[in-house]
C-alpha cells in the first residue's frame, strides 16, 4: 500500500508515484519551479491519482494566470468525467471537491473545503499550503493565520516540513497584526532552512509594516543568495527590496532593482510579476516622479496579455499601468469590459464576481478619475472602501498603493480634514516613515496657502454624503 511521507494512504497510488508526490510537495513548500515537473512525473506514474490530479489543478489556478487555469480546467474535467466520487476515500474526496470549486472560480468554498480537510488531516501539507495561498488571495488574514496555527501541534519539532509551516504561520501572524511574534516565528523558520523564501518574505513584511526600512534592506542583503535564486518568489522579494529603498528615499536604488529584477526585456510577463512592477512605479507616479519609458513597457506587457476577467487584484494593477503610461483609454476599455462581464447571464457565481463588483471596479474607476484630474471623484470612490480593500486579496503592503492613492487624491482635491486624518492614522502606525513626513509637510503647506473659508470641514463630497 503506497503512502506519502506523512503516512497518508494514496488511493490509486504506487510507490513510484508516492516518491514523486513527496518531491512535488517539497518543491511546492519552498516555491521551487521543479514542482511542475514533479507533478507531471506523479501523473505519469499514477494518472488517476485523485491527489495528483488535484495537485495539478491547484498549480493551474494559484498563479492567477488565465491560460494556465483554462488548461487545468480541461484536464480536470477529463479526469472527473467518469469518476465515481462515492468510491473515493474522505481525504481524496475533499481534495477533489476543493479542486473543482477552485477551478469553477469559487475560491472561498475551496478554502473552506481545505479547512475541513486540515481539521481531519492536519499533516496534509498540500492542503495546508493551498489553503494558505487561497486565504491570501481572498484577503482572509485571520484564517491565513489560524489555518496553519491550528495544525502545528500535529507536527513534531524536528520534522523538516515544520519549518515551512512556521513560515506560513509567520505570514498569517504578520497580516493579522502580530508583528513581533511574526518576526520571531519567521526567523525561526529561516534558521531551520535559510532558503525558505516564504519565511524570509514573512519577516520582510514585519519590517515593512513597522517602517523599519533600513532593517529590511539589511536583512535581505545578509542572505541575498538564499532568496534571490531560481524560485517563484524571487521577483516579489526583490519588489520588497525596492520598496524599502523607495520608502527610505533612495529612488536610484529602487529603479536599479526595478530594471534588473522586476521588469525588463527578459521578464516572463506573469501577472504576479507585472503587478509588483506596477505597484512600485505607481508610488513614484503619486509623488510626481516621471517614469514614462518604464510605464510604457509595462503597459505594453499588460496589453499583450489581453486577460479575460479572472482576478480583480490583477485588473487594478493593469489599470495603474495604463494610467501611468498616459493611456487612460485602455484603462477605460478594461473597466467597460469588466462591467459587461458583471452583467452577463449567470453572473455572481465566482469569487471574482464579488471582488470585481465591490472592490476592483470602484478602485479602477478611481484610478481613471485620477488620470483625468478628477481627484474629488477618486476620493468619493476610495473612501468607502478603505477598510474593505482586503476583500479583493493581496497583503497590507500591496494594498497600500491604493491607500496612498486615497491620500494623494485627498490632498489634490483639497480635502484637508480627510488628508489630516489619513496622515494621522499612518503616522500612528509608522511614525518614522519619510513618506508620512512628506505628506504631513505638504498638508501643512497647503493649509497655510488657503483661507479657512475654502476648507470642507467634513472632508467628504456633498454629492456623496454616504461615505463612511
Amino acid at each position: 500500500m503506497a503512502t506519502d511521507r506523512y503516512g497518508h494512504f494514496l488511493y490509486e497510488g504506487t510507490e513510484e508515484g508516492a516518491a514523486h508526490l513527496d518531491r512535488a510537495v517539497e518543491a511546492l513548500l519552498f516555491f521551487r519551479p521543479e514542482v511542475v515537473e514533479a507533478v507531471g512525473d506523479l501523473l505519469a506514474a499514477d494518472p488517476v491519482s485523485p491527489v495528483g490530479q488535484a495537485f495539478a489543478a491547484y498549480l493551474g489556478m494559484l498563479g492567477t494566470e488565465p491560460a494556465d487555469a483554462a488548461v487545468a480546467r480541461g484536464r480536470f474535467a477529463d479526469y472527473t468525467a467518469g469518476l465515481d466520487r462515492a468510491a473515493l476515500p474522505p481525504r481524496e474526496r475533499l481534495h477533489t471537491a476543493a479542486a473543482e470549486s477552485l477551478l469553477a472560480g469559487d475560491l472561498r468554498r475551496a478554502a473552506g473545503l481545505l479547512e475541513r480537510l486540515t481539521l481531519a488531516y492536519p499533516r496534509d501539507a498540500l492542503a495546508l499550503f493551498v489553503g494558505h495561498q487561497l486565504d491570501f488571495l481572498t484577503g482572509d488574514a485571520v484564517r491565513l493565520r489560524d489555518r496553519v496555527g491550528g495544525a502545528l501541534s500535529a507536527w513534531d519539532a524536528d520534522e523538516p516540513h515544520r519549518g515551512p509551516l512556521l513560515g506560513m504561520y509567520a505570514f498569517g501572524l504578520e497580516e493579522s497584526g502580530h508583528y513581533d511574534r511574526a518576526e520571531e516565528v519567521g526567523a525561526a523558520a529561516v534558521a531551520r532552512n535559510p532558503q525558505d523564501v516564504w519565511a524570509v518574505h514573512a519577516v520582510v513584511h514585519t519590517y515593512e509594516m513597522r517602517g523599519r526600512y533600513a532593517d529590511g534592506i539589511a536583512y535581505l542583503d545578509a542572505r541575498t543568495g538564499d532568496w534571490s535564486g531560481d524560485n517563484f518568489l524571487a521577483v516579489h522579494n526583490w519588489w520588497h527590496y525596492a520598496l524599502f529603498a523607495l520608502e527610505a528615499g533612495d529612488t536610484d536604488t529602487a529603479m536599479r532593482v526595478y530594471d534588473a529584477n522586476l521588469h525588463n526585456g527578459t521578464s516572463a510577463g506573469l501577472a504576479m510579476q507585472l503587478l509588483d512592477a506596477a505597484a512600485l512605479l505607481w508610488r513614484l507616479h503619486l509623488s510626481g516622479i516621471d517614469q514614462a519609458p518604464r510605464w510604457e513597457a509595462l503597459a505594453d506587457a499588460w496589453t499583450a496579455r489581453a486577460d479575460p476577467p479572472f482576478y480583480a487584484f490583477n485588473d487594478v494593477h493593469a489599470v495603474m499601468s495604463y494610467v501611468g503610461a498616459g493611456r487612460p483609454a485602455e484603462a477605460e476599455r478594461l473597466v467597460a469590459d469588466r462591467q459587461r462581464w458583471l452583467e452577463r447571464p449567470g453572473a455572481g457565481s465566482s469569487t471574482n464576481d464579488a471582488m470585481t463588483a465591490e472592490i476592483g471596479l470602484p478602485v479602477c474607476r478611481a484610478l481613471v478619475a485620477h488620470a483625468h484630474g478628477d481627484h474629488a471623484a477618486a476620493v468619493d470612490l476610495l473612501w468607502p472602501l478603505r477598510r474593505r480593500l482586503h476583500e479583493f486579496g493581496g497583503s497590507h503592503a500591496q494594498r497600500d498603493a491604493v491607500q496612498q492613492t486615497l491620500l494623494e487624491s485627498s490632498l489634490r482635491a483639497r480635502r484637508h480634514d480627510l488628508a489630516r486624518a489619513l496622515i494621522s492614522e499612518r503616522t500612528g502606525l509608522r511614525p518614522d516613515s519619510p513618506y508620512n513626513r512628506r505628506s504631513q509637510a505638504r498638508l501643512a503647506a497647503a493649509a497655510r496657502g488657503e483661507g479657512a473659508g475654502d476648507r470642507r470641514p467634513d472632508g467628504l463630497s456633498i454629492s456623496n454624503p454616504h461615505c463612511s
